[in-house]
């Protein structure tokens, strides 16, 4: 499938240290997309992703199946995007929960939703659960991690 074919795709991203960020801005340019970053209410700070202590914001939400931080951004038209490319972080082995209360936020019916993740190591098969559960109605394509990849060859 040739994404650049397709009328109107955006780039949704969620990036709480800048990695993601990087790679959904040049994925963003090589499919000629729109880009938007989920930004959360409560930004991130460091000890918020310290992993090492256990009582740290990542840790919790990640923890609590039912946490959704709060988005402080909205995406103006969603209904004019066919295809979503979806980036963000793998935390402990899956997708950060700001990424269901993304999904949870929209109306995904009839959407192609290609998530992008960016890892430490766990790779993009941990959370293709969560973003097929919680993108309904949605088409979502088997994602990959760009951790060290150029987002370029996606577009291809």
């Amino acid at each position: 499938m040739t994404y650049r074919k397709v009328k109107c795709l955006e780039v949704v991203y969620f990036s709480a240290t800048g990695t993601t960020k990087s790679v959904a801005k040049k994925l963003s340019k090589g499919v000629d997309g729109d880009l938007y970053q989920i930004k959360a209410v409560e930004l991130y700070t460091s000890a918020d992703l310290n992993y090492d202590n256990d009582n740290c914001r990542a840790n919790t939400e990640q923890q609590d199946e039912t946490s959704r931080p709060a988005i402080k951004n909205k995406v103006k038209n969603i209904k004019k995007y066919d295809v979503i490319f979806l980036g963000y972080p793998i935390w402990w082995g899956k997708e950060p929960m700001i990424i269901r209360a993304f999904l949870e936020s929209y109306n995904l019916e009839d959407k192609t939703v290609i998530p992008f993740c960016t890892s430490g190591g766990s790779g993009i098969s941990g959370s293709m659960k969560g973003i097929r559960t919680y993108a309904k109605g949605a088409k979502v394509i088997k994602g990959k991690d760009l951790t060290d990849s150029s987002s370029k060859s996606i577009a291809r």
